[in-house]
């Protein structure tokens, strides 16, 4: 299928449905996909990412605990 067909087979497909909550969620989507704006990265987040670059990661139990962590704190 070409990427015109597929478009339209959308297009299709989304005129169909009667669930707000579906057509919301489609419309987060794309405009997730069509934001341009520059995402700014925490000084946590940076070093993070320098650790990563180097093989330094977390374990799954370092992880999960840093995400209920960071959850109790929301």
């Amino acid at each position: 299928m070409t990427a015109a067909e597929l478009k339209l087979d959308l297009i299709n497909r989304i005129a169909n449905l009667e669930e707000s909550r579906i057509i919301e969620e489609i419309k987060s989507f794309l405009d997730f996909e069509q934001d341009t704006t520059v995402f700014q990265l925490s000084d946590e987040q940076k070093e993070r990412l320098l650790k990563a670059q180097n093989d330094e990661i977390l374990t799954e139990d370092e992880a999960n605990n840093e995400i209920e962590k960071w959850l109790q704190e929301k």
